[in-house]
């Protein structure tokens, strides 16, 4: 089970409902709009101008010759003018906001984050890291206790039958946080697509695993007949979002079907199994489903950093811990039994 992606989504449920309803009370404002497009004629909002207004947003000089064009960092980011405008413009509209007594809006489908070091979303971005650090933790506790501590058959390979499925897991976790965390440094089209993709290949392969383990397919060739449509499914819907279209609301009902199924598996496999860890994988479960209730209750940022969605990432840093204590203990587990069978 996916435990820090499987729930984003209801995360795409929730997002796409509350951004009907508010994504543009933000950049419809009159003020706001007169802001941005004084800013984009003059470079300017109020005394802090941008250099960099003078260029185009695709990083050429409009008046000046190569070594004038805006620099590196910046076209990195991709903090063009009209950017830097509307995030000026935005902070200064809540401030006007907050001395009227009235609360946040969002802006573009977005609340009014405030950048650290031109991150956009600051506490998203550090908590998508330690998942990646826990899950980079885990998944090399998880190869140490296979090859070093556990007994190994000849040829030193594992007892455990579903090491390398684990491995291929820990992988595509991995790869999923790091597109998570430079999508909450910079959403642009690129890092939208390759943290959308990230997750749903995470998705569709984390639902091959829990149909794998939870009825302990252990034949290659039986593996194969279960895993191909699954993966063939998931490579279509990554080219479809990725070279035709990314339909949010498709994408939406791709990631439900598959996150709610394989949650359901491991519930289901929780209260069947007589495994010794199976109250690690209820508290998984149970945890995620509360985890859920973050992205339910959606407030604006506080202090600019912190809102729910950035929350609800904090809160699967501890159930990555306990997701691979489990595969851990799964593992030492399966490897018992079979090490005592071959004696």
């Amino acid at each position: 089970m996916m435990i820090d992606r499987c729930s984003i989504a209801l995360f795409l449920i929730l997002s796409f409902l509350v951004g009907v309803l508010d994504a543009s009370a933000g950049d419809a404002d009159p003020r706001y709009r007169a802001c941005v497009a004084q800013c984009e004629k003059t470079g300017c909002v109020g005394e802090t101008c941008f250099p960099h207004c003078k260029f185009p947003s695709d990083g050429v000089a409009a008046d000046g010759p190569w070594y004038m064009q805006e620099p590196l960092y910046l076209k990195w980011k991709q903090w063009d003018c009209q950017s830097d405008c509307r995030y000026n413009c935005m902070i200064d509209r809540e401030k006007e906001r907050e001395a009227l007594g009235l609360g946040p809006v969002k802006y573009h489908g977005k609340w009014p984050f405030r950048r650290v070091f031109g991150i956009q979303e600051p506490a998203s971005v550090a908590f998508s890291a330690l998942n990646l650090a826990m899950h980079f933790h885990g998944w090399l506790s998880f190869f140490i206790l296979l090859y070093y501590n556990l007994p190994l058959r000849q040829g030193k390979k594992a007892y455990y039958e579903f090491a390398s499925l684990w491995h291929i897991y820990g992988l595509l976790a991995m790869n999923s946080w790091f597109w998570s965390t430079v999508f909450h440094s910079r959403d642009v089209d690129l890092t939208e697509k390759l943290d959308y993709s990230s997750a749903v290949a995470l998705l569709g392969y984390s639902l091959i695993l829990a149909i794998l383990r939870s009825f302990n397919v252990r034949v290659e060739a039986a593996r194969v007949m279960v895993a191909a449509p699954f993966l063939a499914f998931v490579t279509t819907h990554i080219l479809y979002i990725n070279f035709y279209i990314l339909d949010y609301g498709w994408n939406m009902k791709v990631c439900v079907v598959m996150a709610v199924a394989q949650l359901l598996i491991w519930a289901i496999w929780a209260g069947i199994t007589r495994h010794p860890s199976r109250w690690k994988l209820w508290l998984v479960v149970i945890g995620v489903g509360l985890a859920m209730l973050l992205e339910i209750y959606d407030f604006p940022p506080y202090q600019g950093f912190f809102d729910a969605h950035a929350i609800w990432h904090a809160t699967t840093i501890p159930l990555t811990c306990l997701w691979w204590s489990f595969i851990r203990d799964d593992a030492k587990f399966r490897t018992s039994n079979l090490s005592k069978k071959t004696k």
